[in-house]
């Protein structure tokens, strides 16, 4: 019986794929090496932010399954592969779990088949790695298969914009692959933004991320000369988001974290010096800039303990929040982590409260968690809050702190230094 789509990876953008496939009305198979997490999601457990365990039923329910077995691709009408694509040790994208996937479906590719890669990375890579790999098969893409690029664009956490509502770029190998990987996504995807190729809808990931990434970068560099020299970046910063054209707003803190921004402009400068052989400066200067922000922020934390009187080797210092994104529990590049380190580094006493982390270990060292949390901000040297999830109300905790650093600009309150 065929099986309208196998996803390769149920991760954090697999699995929220497979539910609106699965919601679409048609049968969908998720491959995953990894046996507990396959196990998990038949049993009704989701290891996913953005899925409920009311939403996993559901799917289950409608006849999703989820399974170790490569033989599964064999029915498959349509193959998404959403592996994660680490950087590598020369800073360009590990391809290693893209090829993997890619040679287990070339070992059950059939006639007729649709493949989409997902996985972010860099131009070229559907047609110059994965498009051989595949047709070792025998089989051609374009003429025997169809051969698509669409990158992720998973916002987890988002409230508002999910798989279904947020518009699906898509690239084909052939216009007739375009076409073929459109009708797909059109399925349960409300738009579809055709590009010319394969090459143009990797780089307008590459790109998408790259924005946000050097305009961080911006106000993060912002944050330190306006700091010392007194003015309040967070007044100016909503002053001119009054402007209705021309300004796009965006806010300094601690670091960036997650899969996407720290990660993926290095995919596109590593690509320019390998191919080009000359650096793309403005992204190597975000990078910069935006990964020192951690040492920015223990330094001002130090400072303010100096100025209290107080100093920082023996100081305990509270962190709130320490995952990359507000209330989710994804804590993949979190600045939290080199915060820590550098506060470690200078002597300070660390303990850490996040209502998603259960426990959180630094360099292999365990940070002891808080439970209540106001006892706990009042009786810190240094209260820093990294990650402003909802549930932190930060005036009042501002109010109960000997001192509260607040990195994310949520307070209002003076009793508060702020980023």
């Amino acid at each position: 019986m065929a099986t309208d789509v196998v996803v390769i990876g149920v991760g954090y953008v697999g699995l929220p794929l497979a539910r609106e496939a699965s919601r679409a009305g048609l049968s969908v198979i998720g491959l995953d090496v990894k046996k507990d997490v396959v196990d998990n999601l038949n049993a009704g457990r989701s290891h996913v932010d953005d899925i409920s365990e009311e939403d996993l039923a559901a799917m289950l329910q409608a006849g999703f399954r989820a399974t170790t077995d490569e033989t599964a691709i064999a029915s498959a009408r349509t193959v998404v592969v959403c592996v994660p694509t680490p950087l590598s040790s020369d800073g360009g994208p590990d391809l290693r779990a893209v090829t993997s996937a890619m040679e287990s479906v070339a070992r059950n590719l059939r006639p007729g088949m649709l493949v989409i890669l997902e996985s972010t990375t860099y131009p070229g890579t559907t047609d110059e790695i994965v498009r051989p790999i595949l047709e070792k098969s025998g089989l051609v893409a374009g003429i025997d298969f169809h051969l698509a690029f669409s990158p992720e664009r998973i916002d987890p956490g988002n409230k508002d914009f999910g798989p279904h509502n947020t518009p699906k770029v898509v690239g084909g190998h052939t216009p007739a692959c375009t076409e073929a990987a459109a009708a797909f996504y059109g399925k349960f995807v409300e738009t579809v933004v055709r590009t010319k190729g394969t090459r143009e809808a990797e780089t307008a990931k590459l790109l998408e991320n790259t924005y946000r990434h050097i305009n961080i970068a911006l106000v993060n560099e912002m944050a330190k000369f306006c700091h010392q020299l007194g003015i309040d970046l967070w007044d100016v910063i909503r002053a001119a988001s009054s402007k209705p054209f021309g300004f796009q707003p965006f806010y300094p803190g601690p670091g960036v974290g997650g899969h996407c921004i720290p990660i993926d402009p290095n995919y596109l400068s590593h690509n320019v010096r390998v191919r080009l052989g000359y650096p793309f400066r403005f992204v190597e200067l975000a990078q910069e800039i935006n990964a020192t922000m951690p040492a920015y922020v223990a330094r001002r934390a130090q400072n303010i303990l100096n100025d209290a009187g107080k100093a920082i080797n023996g100081a305990t210092v509270l962190l709130l929040g320490v995952t990359y994104k507000r209330d989710i529990s994804d804590q993949r590049e979190s600045p939290a982590i080199a915060l820590a380190q550098r506060l470690r580094g200078l002597g300070a006493v660390l303990h850490y409260h996040d209502p998603y982390v259960p426990s959180w270990e630094v360099g292999g060292v365990p940070v002891p968690r808080v439970d209540d949390l106001e006892a706990a901000c009042a009786q810190a040297d240094l209260v820093i809050l990294v990650q402003a999830h909802s549930v932190y109300e930060a005036d009042r905790l501002a109010g109960l702190a000997k001192q509260f650093f607040d990195t994310r600009g949520v307070t209002t309150t003076d009793a508060a230094h702020r980023l």
